[in-house]
């Protein structure tokens, strides 16, 4: 993507109106005080939330099922490698959340091993002894191929040749040992998710918005900042709500390495403050074994590796430099997404200050799209 630069704050023509690590301040910013009464209380009206949500015994056994099945149907028809990646596997789905496919095969294989996909799933729709009910199956011709279905009333997309989602799978099940807690980073992911997609509709690649790897990015970089300090899923989405409420996404895309400035791409130089970061979650070194392991070279695949292209909502892959997360949104819903955060914040941020007796009943109004559709 570039050479990797440092620019400290002082210095050199990032200096820009006080602007330090994307925000206004010279280290990550603290949000508003917090009631420490009101936050184990407001915790446990979240659990409640997330176990509303979360992935369940029968969640697990009908995904399960889905997935032998698809794997069966295209292996006996066309000899191909099919694997899930993505949220069913990490366990982070929501329970209308779809599956994720990828089949395997010679990349010179990939546009008709597509159509055959497409063409064997349209014949099953026709099934009457298949297994699950398969219907509304579309072929999308983009950049990426993709196959999408319903299966058993679950939507499915299938992608060719993408290792890549391997990739992120590996790696946030590592970052999810290391942060432990019971699986808080996990927890997390699927709360904040909830809030994005049924509160703030600012969810969905397909439609404009955030894709999940995009949003799991963001969730892991409050992690990476603030890890020490955060006591559960609602905390983290305050965190969440609040950082990037007031990020300066007209001049700095979002990296594991510190706020990039914009206008130095496609090289890469850091945003750091003058003191340096103090406590971050991830080392160099646990980054550096993680890039090794898990990353995918496009020269492994016989492409040619592009340049990071820079939109309106940038983060850069931690595994993959060049890779923009936030390239599937659009300039309008950029603005949807900046003003989504900064009133969740907000309204957040009010019911954490107390008083503590109406908290539970404030927590449910804020997920009360979530809680009234499951």
């Amino acid at each position: 993507m570039g050479e990797l630069g440092v620019a400290n704050s002082d210095r050199g023509p990032l200096q820009r109106s006080g602007f330090v690590l994307g925000c206004k301040s010279s280290t990550p910013p603290d949000p508003p005080l917090l009631c420490q009464d009101c936050l184990p209380a407001a915790e446990e009206a979240a659990q409640q939330v997330l176990n509303s949500v979360h992935p369940t015994l029968d969640s697990e056994e009908k995904r399960r099922d889905i997935i032998d099945y698809v794997q069966r149907l295209i292996k006996s028809h066309l000899n191909c490698e099919v694997f899930p990646y993505g949220s069913v596997p990490l366990k982070t789905y929501l329970p209308d959340g779809d599956i994720d496919f990828t089949v395997l095969k010679s990349p010179n294989a990939e546009e008709s091993l597509a159509h055959d996909v497409f063409a064997l799933l349209k014949r099953e729709e026709k099934n009457e002894n298949a297994e699950f009910q398969v219907k509304d199956t579309q072929f999308i011709d983009a950049e990426v191929k993709l196959v999408k279905c319903l299966v058993g009333n679950i939507v499915i997309d299938i992608s060719f040749n993408q290792l890549g989602g391997f990739s992120t799978l590996c790696f946030l099940e590592q970052v999810d040992r290391l942060v432990g807690r019971n699986h808080l980073f996990k927890r997390s992911i699927i709360l904040v998710k909830a809030w994005c997609y049924y509160e703030s509709r600012v969810l969905g690649a397909h439609h404009g918005l955030m894709s999940t790897y995009a949003l799991e990015t963001l969730v892991l970089y409050i992690f990476h900042l603030f890890h020490s300090s955060l006591s559960g899923p609602l905390e983290v989405l305050y965190r969440f709500l609040e950082y990037y409420g007031q990020f300066d996404w007209d001049n700095y895309c979002i990296s594991l390495k510190g706020p990039v400035y914009k206008s130095t791409l496609p090289n890469i130089v850091v945003r750091l403050p003058e003191s340096g970061w103090n406590d971050l979650l991830l080392s160099e070194e646990f980054l550096g074994n993680c890039i090794e392991m898990f990353s995918v070279s496009s020269r492994t695949l016989g492409r040619t590796p592009k340049e990071f292209q820079p939109k309106h909502f940038n983060i850069i892959d931690p595994l993959k430099e060049n890779n923009n997360l936030g390239r599937s949104v659009h300039r309008g819903n950029f603005y949807r997404i900046r003003s989504a955060f900064k009133y969740g914040a907000r309204r957040l941020g009010q019911i954490l200050s107390g008083p503590r007796d109406k908290v539970a009943d404030k927590i449910s109004d804020f997920f009360a799209s979530t809680l009234e559709r499951h």
